[in-house]
């Protein structure tokens, strides 16, 4: 299928049903520019407490290697033991905030995405032809643009860095180590700085091109779109059958309450309701059938088979049909001429009392 056939952005079934499969944009500048950011910060902040550790492992292991007579391979593994705890007592708080702020971003970005799909063996991923066409996609071309337009900032930065240091270099020799020490620190901070400004700029290009790139490889087809639409849905055809047919037994049940009825009123041909009133429990005339055209034939047939006092009266007819559903009781405004109608048939009752 052409790409260019899909040209319909991705309903919102699609979207979750590629993110059930794990499929959601991120941006990896975003979370290295982030930890750069945080890295270099606890750095700065825990570097005297760093140093201490270390300048305390350096001392205290020249002093123990200047009381030994030999060096073994137990006192070796002491000093490494030794070695390895300082590293991780310096490192450590470091290592796991870092930790927790790559998770955060990446969670961010992802809205906290869990798939069990990513790491279910798929034969693409370690497919040769698959592997070629990755190599050589836009995707692949961009990301390395991307990644050599990195190194040469980074370059230049440090080039222009270094080359400012050349130019005072001679002062060093004059200065003492302490405030050599911590210019060069004030220095590099300043160069890592303009590496995270610069880089922040870039992560925001990347962030903008995957969340276009992602939502580009997610378009669909019209006929996607379509075919989405009756899954969902329910095809159109099948849908009306099913409507066609909860009409009919809706008539069905409608018209098996039209021999209960008092009174049917009608116009002449076009609209004919059923009307029923109890006036111990009712508190108006309840429509219990309307139809209009056919069916209002079919309930002024029920009714003469059933001897239900059929009264015209076109617009008393149309109103009802109008302004009220089956099983409802009868608008405010047409009681009067229910009332009417009622009374009629009650008047008619009496009559047949008084022939028979």
């Amino acid at each position: 299928m052409a790409e260019s056939d899909k040209t319909e952005k991705a309903t919102p079934k699609k979207k979750k049903d590629e993110r059930k499969k794990g499929n959601a944009y991120q941006s990896k500048d975003v979370v290295s520019v982030i930890l750069l950011f945080i890295g270099f910060f606890l750095i700065s902040q825990l570097g005297l407490f760093i140093v201490l550790q270390i300048s305390g492992l350096y001392q205290g292991q020249m002093a123990k290697i200047g009381e030994l007579q030999t060096l073994t391979i137990t006192t070796c593994m002491q000093i490494l033991r030794e070695s390895i705890q300082v590293f991780f007592i310096s490192t450590l708080p470091i290592v796991i905030i870092l930790a927790f702020c790559a998770i955060i971003m990446v969670g961010i970005q992802t809205g906290f995405l869990i798939s069990g799909d990513l790491i279910k063996f798929k034969y693409s991923r370690i497919s040769f032809m698959q592997g070629i066409k990755r190599l050589f996609s836009l995707r692949s071309v961009v990301e390395l643009v991307k990644s050599i337009i990195k190194v040469l900032l980074i370059l230049v930065i440090i080039y222009t860095f270094v080359k400012g240091l050349l130019v005072i270099a001679p002062d060093f020799l004059s200065t003492q180590l302490n405030e050599s020490i911590s210019f060069l620190g004030e220095e590099i901070m300043s160069m890592v700085t303009k590496i995270c400004l610069i880089f922040s700029v870039v992560a925001i290009l990347d962030f903008a091109y995957q969340k276009y790139d992602y939502e580009k490889k997610l378009k669909m087809t019209k006929q996607e779109v379509k075919d989405e639409y009756k899954q969902s849905e329910g095809d159109p055809q099948i849908k009306g059958q099913i409507k066609q047919k909860q009409r009919q037994m809706s008539q069905n049940r409608m018209m098996q309450q039209v021999p209960t009825a008092d009174v049917i009123v009608r116009n002449p041909t076009h609209f004919a309701i059923a009307l029923k009133y109890d006036m111990d429990h009712d508190i108006a005339p309840m429509i219990i059938a309307k139809g209009k055209d056919h069916l209002a034939m079919r309930i002024v047939e029920v009714g003469e088979k059933h001897n239900i006092p059929i009264k015209e009266n076109r617009l008393l007819a149309r109103g009802l049909y109008e302004m009220a559903e089956v099983n409802d009781y009868i608008p405010a405004e047409l009681y009067q001429a229910v009332a009417e109608l009622i009374a009629w048939v009650y008047s008619e009752k009496e009559k047949d009392k008084g022939v028979a």
